[in-house]
């Protein structure tokens, strides 16, 4: 009797949901059971849905809805969608800012690639120099603001949220900072100019600070003051987009453009610590676009160019080193001891988190993919430049 008790209950316990870039905890860790491994547009698709415009902002979802952003009439009207996760329907499709349509964009960019955030009462949008919003579940915005600086290939990284106070990246081509918002009115609580270039990174609040990626280096940041704690530089960098993972008292990280250079770097110093605090560096398979992804002793990595490392995640040695196709910007997702890539092709590789290299699975959809994949429940949620789709086993 009590064992069925219990599994009654679990029936019913609400799925953890996926409310912002990389899901609960920022770190691509997926909760979700029994998912599947493979897939087709023939096969353990649930639904898929057509959503208008071109947006490259990754599924949130939250509350059994899928929240996106979008840019339609060829980036004048920017937008926000939600469809219902159950049956993929467009509950809500309404523009939040007008935009200069003439704006260039970066041939993989678009104008709404930053992830919304979901807080279960609002949904925060950003969509870079072109605007940032609070915006409640009926799709009323609560208050817009704008911030001077100039993406020259079209707006990238997300924000962060952390205890009401919202986090952005500003790294533009002329001028760089970083801000922190008040989430409720989107007053600014402080702001810190940095000298670098343009970059497309987003922060990772961790451990009382915001560890933030700029073009020439990263820094960590105090919540409160904005204060600079530390930085580890990498040169003349551009165009950084991976998120920091951070685990074992270390944050990995990759350095962006031309050359990347893959940082295992010790937390806890203070100032410059490049030459105190780098534990490892790797060059070879170094993600331009895609961010790391943590399981236990290893780090796992996808270059651009669909070479996949696993790295021992203390010292940097690496464990194997496997090409497995296609060209990358999704970053990966763990999901019960497996890990999951996604190539702009639509190729989907399923590889076991582990110190072998092991492929269980390979899958192909149609399209074109950038954005990075949502788990929630026993469900897959991938956009692509055209549709959503919700994969789950029958």
């Amino acid at each position: 009797m009590r064992l069925a008790t219990c599994l009654l209950l679990a029936l019913h316990l609400p799925a953890q949901d996926w409310p912002e870039f990389r899901g609960p905890g920022a770190q691509g860790h997926a909760t979700g059971k029994d998912l599947p491994v493979n897939w087709s547009e023939s096969k353990n698709i649930r639904w898929k849905t057509a959503i208008p415009g071109l947006g490259w902002s990754s599924p949130a979802v939250a509350g059994g809805r899928i929240w996106l952003t979008t840019a339609a009439s060829q980036g004048a009207s920017l937008r926000l969608i939600a469809a219902d996760a159950a049956t993929g329907k467009i509950t809500l499709d309404k523009e939040i800012f007008a935009s200069d349509p003439a704006k260039k964009i970066h041939a993989k960019a678009s104008h709404a690639s930053p992830t919304p955030i979901v807080d279960g009462q609002r949904i925060y949008v950003h969509f870079g120099s072109q605007g940032t919003a609070a915006v409640d579940l009926n799709g009323e915005v609560i208050w817009k603001t704008r911030f001077n600086y100039e993406h020259v290939h079209g707006n990238g990284g997300s924000p962060a949220l952390h205890n009401g106070v919202l986090y952005l990246n500003c790294d533009g081509g002329d001028i760089q900072y970083v801000v922190a918002l008040d989430a409720a009115t989107g007053k600014q609580k402080w702001r810190v100019d940095r000298k670098t270039y343009m970059a497309f990174a987003t922060p990772l609040v961790h451990n009382g600070e915001v560890i933030s990626p700029s073009a020439h280096w990263t820094a960590g940041y105090d919540l409160e003051t904005g204060r600079e704690n530390w930085r580890v530089t990498y040169g003349d960098g551009f165009s950084n987009i991976p998120r920091p993972v951070v685990g074992h008292g270390m944050v990995f990280l990759s350095s962006g453009f031309m050359q990347p250079v893959m940082l295992g770097v010790r937390l806890g110093g203070k100032g410059d610590v490049t030459g105190s605090h780098v534990a490892w560096s790797l060059q070879r398979g170094a993600p331009h676009t895609p961010s790391p992804i943590l399981n236990g002793d290893e780090l796992f990595i996808v270059s651009d160019k669909g070479i996949a490392t696993c790295i021992e995640a203390r010292t940097g040695k690496v464990h194997w080193q496997e090409r497995v196709g296609g060209n990358h910007s999704a970053s990966p997702t763990l999901a019960e001891g497996r890990i999951y890539f996604l190539s702009e092709e639509g190729e989907s590789v399923v590889i076991s988190a582990s110190r072998e290299f092991r492929k269980l699975a390979t899958s192909s959809l149609d399209g074109r993919f950038l954005a990075s994949p949502a788990v929630v429940g026993r469900a897959i949620y991938l956009r692509s430049a055209t549709h959503l789709y919700r994969i789950e086993k029958p």
